[in-house]
């Protein structure tokens, strides 16, 4: 390690070697030319031209060596010793020194010797003894800011072997130039530096403005020149001040107002109109332009949210009002339709009594065949124009023929009084014939058609109140009801043991779901009734079923209906930034089939938001618990239209009716008996419902605890069943209540020989069920003992020793293992689809999950803004505080970037899924795609990925100025922006939302501090290259060290050396960070879809 820093150094020196090749050229003219001025012009001349071009000398290697730090040599060379705008300099370098300037250079071999406080790490101290200056002999020229010339000896100036001899004619240095103590030569300074001659200063007795001394005892030695070139931090006194600007090495002027001069600069930079920048600054004021820059974001965002909103609030606006319009036309339509039929009905039986009455009178007259057909008998005519008045004699035959018409239009309504043609009571003409739903276009006909079809539904309801299932589908060619593929659920010998643990959570249940019928699953807690659901739909992860599952007959996975069954979560999962409609309407356009026509796909969102009761607040936001919107019980009944918009076979519902009072309850109920009516088969857990709830059900399962089956069947005969075992109900009592109570033991049975611990044993002997035998006992004692020890779905006697004795914490282990690689293994297993229902696909789910995402957005934009604000704050504080100072490249400042900037990021990163996993699990089981989810959320989220690296910088940058660009440090927070994005998504993935964000912010700072350790072979050393804060820190750096040039040349090798840093690897390092960003990513969605949760 050592011997390549020392490589590294000395390929540095060689740079300081290789301009002294120049002497080769004009050696032969010197002494000649000497006295001149026209000479000493030309000398000059000469003198320069051989610093140019002078790279093609390199050797081989040291390009190669010192590549880290200088990419192009020639561009590097011109940028230190390019002389050509002023070589006063120089020439008065050659008259002071009489045109022996040539013999006054060092060679190779003494720059080299020079490279030894190089190689120390600083640039000042004692070289070694040499031939010119040891103990034995010590000339003028050794002392610091001398030099001296070779005389009438031959030079070798690419000789790096041997110095020569050098200890004639010492004179002190020339200005511009630097001569190093130890050596009897001159270097020339680069250019940024600021070479004069320097004074003695009488109170300290060093030469200023140089820190060395004249040797003590010789009067004639004088203060020379400068006597070393090193580092910024070793030799400042070497740099052009700040405030001022150096054009040669030998001449500094102040800075004007209205221009600015950083530390090392050669010419005076111009500041911008609006920067603040008095005589000798160091730097312009650009605070006036952050704030532009900030201004100018935030208007472009406040434009694009109030334009946003706006067009989502008139979108809505003009939605809500062609729908209001849709809905009133087909009320008035029905209602006008009614009003002619009771009208007709009632001049039918008008007409009937007037025809009997007639019949009487002229019974005895004979007919006459020529009588005036306007006096015809009524019982002449048809019904319909029976019931009209005969015309006034007086008619004209125009009006007459109108007459006609209308009559041939009432005997159309009378022969089809539902036909869509017929009189028209809003324009008093017959309707064009209903076009088909395909045909819709418009937003205004869509609605129409839907509210058409949900009035004539009500009406055939209203006349059809108690109608069964087979005379729904009698009236289904009526109302246009599509029929369903039914799903009919037989389960048998149905058992579910806990792995692990040899704990039964279900045990010996059977029986039959319907379709068409509405199945009630009651018992007290812990009788399994949750665990029995998801046995039913493959979802009981981490236990052991064994027992028979038959969808249609057949043994099928569950799995594989996914499309066509709904099932509906305790918890009300409802996303609560986005309003009612917006929830069922993004939930029927991912779920429903992907060629079914837009009007019937609003058609069923609009019947499902009718039949549940949600048309007065289906504009309203459902609500956070931050934020207040719809009240609870109508939120239950959205998170119940979740599932119902998706037109199911089979709906599941877990508890819907907790937590509502009766009336929502019978709405709920009402709605789902509309399911079932058109053959969905409907299951659903319930709490202790009400006698006129309870009615409304078509079978019972009623569990007792350890998930063991007391009855199973209609809801009408359970009372006689009961009866049967001598459990009767007593007046006024709701009948579930009572068995409810039975079951947990609260209530005393009879003395009839039967206890409530008996009742699954007499419900298996009552249908013949096989029975196990520990259930056998005739005391009943085993029987007890599972449903006294089962605290969540029962335990059997084998296990009820070793729980009551505490339990196995190996158990529990081996349990949550278990569930977690179940779990897994749902998600990861491909079944084969036997719904028959081809739903939209990734991009148009993408899309649809574009859309509800930006939606959310936009409504959060107060979050989005605190955000922002404290980014602002973040790069105000820290662009005041943390300088970005010249020494060390801006490190400081950018090391204190690369914690806060990901820090925030990550925190305001955690809400995209944190919040969300739940929804997405739940939609993710119904069959939606979780790429299309994800990948929605990320293109989002680059939204903020670029606002807010310019939000940041519009702050930093501009307090601190640094010499990098600003489009150079936009690209670099850009990339980590984008990297620690997709760090965020994983922990909020993974980590509850408090760990996440711990994680969150320890992260960012202990990557920090391990990047800041040098990479000397230790651990930390080298993990520190592979993490991303060591990248972005590396990347801030490159970009502003090659902004230095010139006399910074030493300190920018020299620090780059020290961190490892290489100018090359600026673009490697933004590769690095997105590709990180984009491997954090794949596994967050690895982690998405692989740890989900019950």
């Amino acid at each position: 390690m050592c011997m390549q820093k020392w490589q590294k150094n000395n390929a540095l020196v060689q740079i300081f070697a290789i301009f002294l090749v120049f002497i080769v050229l004009t050696n032969q003219i010197a002494a000649q030319q000497t006295g001149k001025p026209e000479s000493i012009q030309m000398l000059t001349q000469v003198l320069y031209s051989s610093f140019s071009n002078f790279t093609s000398l390199f050797d081989p290697g040291v390009t190669e060596e010192l590549k880290f730090c200088i990419e192009d040599a020639d561009a590097e060379w011109e940028a230190a010793f390019n002389f050509t705008d002023n070589t006063d300099f120089l020439t008065e370098c050659v008259k002071l020194t009489k045109g022996d300037v040539l013999k006054r250079l060092c060679t190779a071999a003494e720059v080299k010797f020079y490279s030894q406080l190089l190689t120390k790490g600083g640039g000042r101290g004692n070289l070694k003894p040499n031939k010119n200056c040891n103990l034995s002999s010590w000339a003028p020229g050794c002392e610091p800011g001398w030099a001296c010339s070779v005389g009438e000896n031959p030079v070798h100036l690419k000789d790096a072997k041997e110095m020569p001899p050098r200890i004639l004619d010492c004179q002190p240095c020339c200005e511009g130039f630097f001569c190093p103590r130890g050596l009897t030569c001159m270097i020339p300074c680069p250019l940024g530096a600021y070479c004069p001659l320097s004074n003695l200063n009488d109170d300290s007795g060093a030469c200023d403005p140089y820190h060395y001394q004249p040797p003590p005892g010789q009067a004639n030695h004088s203060c020379g020149g400068a006597d070393v070139w090193a580092d910024v931090q070793s030799t400042p006194e070497l740099f052009c001040s700040a405030g001022f600007y150096c054009p040669t090495t030998a001449l500094k002027i102040p800075c004007t107002k209205g221009h600015y001069c950083r530390t090392g600069s050669t010419t005076q930079s111009s500041c911008y109109k609006l920067a603040i920048c008095e005589s000798q600054s160091e730097n312009q004021n650009i605070t006036a332009y952050g704030v532009m820059f900030f201004g100018g974001i935030t208007l472009i965002l406040l434009i694009i949210y109030n334009c946003s909103g706006q067009v989502l609030s008139s979108r809505e606006k003009k939605q809500a009002k062609s729908r209001e319009r849709a809905a009133k036309s087909a009320r008035e339509t029905v209602q006008a339709r009614e009003k002619w039929k009771s009208a007709k009905e009632i001049a039918r039986k008008h007409a009937t009594g007037l025809q009997s009455q007639l019949s009487r009178t002229f019974s005895r007259k004979k007919y006459v065949s020529q009588q005036d057909p306007h006096k015809v008998p009524s019982h002449a005519r048809s019904r319909s124009e029976a019931a009209l008045p005969p015309l006034p004699l007086g008619m004209s035959q125009a009006k007459a023929k109108k007459q006609t018409n209308l009559t041939k239009m009432v005997q159309e309504l009378d022969e089809d009084p539902d036909s869509h043609e017929g009189f028209n009571i809003e324009i008093g003409d017959k309707n064009i014939k209903k076009p088909k739903a395909k045909q819709l276009q418009t937003k205004s006909q869509i609605f129409k058609y839907a509210y058409g079809q949900i009035e004539k539904e009500k009406a055939l309801q209203e006349q059809n109140k108690n109608l069964t299932f087979s005379g729904v589908i009698s009236m289904a060619s009526d109302i246009e009801i599509r029929t369903r593929p039914p799903i009919e659920v037989c389960f048998k010998d149905l058992t579910l043991t806990l792995k692990g643990k040899n704990k039964h959570l279900l045990r010996c249940v059977s029986g039959k779901l319907s379709p068409g019928r509405i199945s009630a699953v009651m018992g007290p807690s812990g009788a399994g009734k949750t665990t029995f659901l998801s046995a039913l739909t493959g979802k009981a992860a981490g236990c052991t079923m064994t027992g028979v599952i038959l969808i249609n007959g057949k043994p099928e996975p569950m799995q594989s209906y996914k499309k066509i069954i709904g099932f509906v979560p305790q918890d009300d999962i409802v996303h609560g930034n986005l309003t009612v409609e917006e929830n069922l309407w993004f939930s029927a356009r991912c779920r429903l089939a992907s060629d079914l026509p837009k009007p019937e796909k609003v058609l069923v969102v609009e019947r499902v938001i009718e039949s549940l009761g949600l048309q007065p607040v289906r504009d309203s936001l459902v609500g956070t618990v931050e934020k207040r919107g719809i009240s609870g019980g109508q939120r239950k009944r959205v998170n119940v239209g979740l599932e119902m918009v998706m037109e199911p076979s089979l709906l599941i519902l877990d508890e819907p009716t907790s937590g509502l009072d009766s009336s929502s309850s019978q709405l709920l109920l009402r709605a789902t008996r509309r399911e079932a009516l058109e053959g969905v088969n409907i299951c659903m857990v319930v709490h202790q419902p009400s006698y006129t709830l309870f009615r409304m059900f078509d079978d019972l399962i009623l569990l007792a605890k350890g998930g063991l089956t007391v009855y199973h069947g209609p809801v009408k005969t359970v009372e006689e069943y009961f009866a049967g075992i001598g459990i009767t109900v007593p007046d006024r009592v709701n009948p579930p209540d009572h068995f409810i109570d039975i079951l947990e033991g609260i209530v005393k049975l009879p003395t009839t020989g039967v206890s409530y611990k008996d009742l699954p044993l007499r419900w298996m002997l009552h249908n013949g069920y096989p029975v196990p035998p520990d259930m056998l006992d005739s005391s009943g004692s085993r029987t007890s003992s599972v449903g006294e020890n089962s605290a969540d779905g029962g335990a059997s006697p084998a296990t009820a020793t070793s729980d009551q004795s505490g339990g196995d914490m190996w158990s529990d282990v081996k349990s949550n293992v278990a569930q977690k690689k179940d779990r897994m293994k749902f998600n990861f297993l491909a079944w084969t689809d036997l719904s028959h229902r081809k739903t939209p696909g990734v991009l148009l789910q993408y899309k649809y999950f574009l859309g509800r995402v930006g939606k959310q957005r936009l409504r959060e934009a107060r979050i989005q803004a605190v955000d922002f604000l404290i980014l602002l704050l973040a790069g105000l504080c820290l662009g005041t505080l943390a300088e970005v100072s010249d020494e060390t490249f801006g490190a400081n400042g950018y090391l204190y970037t690369v914690i806060a900037v990901p820090l925030l990021t990550k925190i305001a990163a955690l809400r995209s899924f944190s919040l969300d996993k739940l929804h997405y699990w739940r939609e993710s089981s119904s069959g939606m795609s979780g790429l299309a989810y994800f990948m929605a959320k990320d293109t989002v989220d680059h939204i903020n990925t670029i606002i807010k690296p310019a939000v940041y910088l519009s702050m930093f940058y501009f307090f601190n100025n640094p010499r990098s660009s600003i489009l150079d440090n936009y690209l670099v927070l850009l990339c980590v922006v984008y990297c620690v994005t997709g760090i965020a998504y994983a922990l909020a993935i993974y980590f509850e939302p408090g760990q996440a964000q711990l994680w969150s912010v320890l992260l960012p700072v202990v990557l920090t501090l391990i990047a800041r350790q040098e990479d000397n072979g230790s651990f930390t050393g080298t993990l520190g290259n592979y993490i991303y804060t060591k990248w972005a820190l590396e990347a801030f750096i490159i970009a502003n060290a090659k902004r230095y040039s010139g006399v910074w040349l030493i300190t920018r090798c020299g620090a780059l050396s020290k961190k490892g840093f290489a100018l090359d690897h600026w673009y490697p390092c933004l590769i690095k960070l997105i590709l990180l960003g984009v491997i954090s990513r794949c596994v967050a969605f690895l982690l998405l879809i692989t740890f989900q949760k019950k």
